[in-house]
């Protein structure tokens, strides 16, 4: 596993208590605002944004396919289309789309050990209302 993100040296074999602390300290506004854990195969997790405004998406690699996360509990405070603003662009998000920090954890230690993602963890095509974070990622300086 390698664990890279916006301003964060590159880690091979993150530590899980690693890997929570730097996702914990990821913000859309602030120096560290995205973050990837690749595989050997070339399978990806990536997050944008912080806090209580993350988003996350996968890449399989065999389907070269981009999936986003999504949950059973719709945001009341971000409609459809609210615009993620972050280090490395913009993406509108689904009112379900937005997770908070603590979940994005478990998400990462979920790909990292190749557990089941959580039960209310649903993915569905990246490209529902905006572009793809890793679009923006790769067009941006880390």
């Amino acid at each position: 596993m390698k664990f890279e993100g916006q301003n964060f040296s590159t880690l091979t074999a993150p530590s899980d208590r690693v890997l929570e602390s730097r996702l914990l300290a990821l913000r859309s506004y602030g120096r560290h605002s995205y973050a990837s854990l690749s595989d050997d195969q070339g399978n990806y997790l990536q997050v944008a944004g912080g806090g209580v405004t993350c988003m996350v998406e996968r890449f399989d690699a065999s389907s070269s396919t981009m999936m986003r996360a999504f949950h059973d509990k719709p945001s009341p405070i971000f409609p459809d289309g609210t615009v993620l603003a972050f280090g490395a662009g913009e993406l509108r998000l689904m009112s379900d789309e937005w997770f908070q920090a603590n979940a994005v954890v478990e998400i990462f230690l979920c790909f990292k050990h190749c557990r089941k993602y959580p039960d209310n963890v649903h993915w569905r095509p990246a490209l529902s209302l905006g572009a793809s974070a890793t679009q923006l990622a790769s067009d941006s300086p880390q």
